[in-house]
């Protein structure tokens, strides 16, 4: 039987959100500094993201890279931010936090998922760090959240197929399963087909080269393996329509 597919593109910029709205995608995840993961974007970038597309925003409310143990300074600024998103017309927001032993912080996740309501909440790739999965499964639905971002608990979607097909099937409909981390166009048909679930999150993104003419040779203000120096991460339309293709047409079959 066909199973409807949701493809929601981890945007690093409204340019990025256009992208995803024109190549067909549902919903975007919105953030900040993908390198580190994603945090929390500026106003300014929800407010304009919010003016530019239509389709469903939910930014990541994630004050910091690192873990996801976080203070009551970080605690607070994150209902500050989730007020702000609720103000702006987000459609939901996305949020993970564990306690100091692995686990799923359900009171404040809780808390978390009233104050965003009627917006929706997706709980990030936090849930990968946690101790037990299955536990861990238990405890977001019970919080009221409406999927789980994971990779199951391997650095990529495609090695953690075995936990997502799992999750899956253990979920039976209670919570959504979007499956992250890795999500390719060359691997969404075979994910669709051995995870059985049915949402999918990807950046569809590629680097564009600098307009810069100028280069000092002498400075370098990135230096990360693998990031170009004068290239820009951007969401590609082409890419989007590809991986959502791809990931329908393996559903059907």
């Amino acid at each position: 039987m066909e199973k409807k597919i949701t493809l929601e593109i981890c945007a690093g910029s409204v340019a990025s959100c256009i992208a995803a709205e024109e190549g067909g995608a549902h919903r975007i995840e919105l953030c900040d500094n993908l390198l580190e993961g994603g945090t929390t974007p500026s106003y300014a970038t929800i407010a304009l993201a919010r003016e530019k597309v239509k389709i469903d925003i939910y930014p990541i409310i994630r004050p910091r890279g690192g873990d996801f143990l976080y203070d009551e300074l970080e605690f607070t600024l994150m209902q500050k931010d989730i007020k702000l998103c609720k103000s702006l017309g987000c459609n939901g927001v996305v949020i993970g936090l564990l306690t100091a032993d692995g686990k799923v912080d359900k009171v404040r996740t809780k808390a978390l998922v009233d104050l965003a309501w009627p917006m929706g909440v997706t709980f990030h790739r936090a849930f990968d760090m946690t101790e037990d999965p299955m536990q861990a499964l238990e405890d977001i639905i019970e919080t009221g959240c409406e999927r789980i971002l994971t990779s199951g608990q391997r650095n990529t979607a495609v090695e953690g197929i075995p936990l997502l097909k799992t999750l899956v099937e253990k979920s039976a409909g209670r919570i959504a399963i979007l499956v992250g981390s890795g999500v390719r166009a060359h691997n969404i048909a075979e994910l669709v087909k051995e995870t059985g679930a049915a949402e999918y999150h990807t950046t569809a993104k590629a680097y564009e080269e600098s307009g810069m003419v100028y280069r000092n040779p002498n400075v370098s203000m990135g230096g990360i393996p693998g990031v170009p120096e004068y290239g820009i991460s951007k969401t590609q339309v082409s890419e989007v329509k590809k991986i959502l293709t791809l990931a329908t047409e393996a559903a059907g079959n």
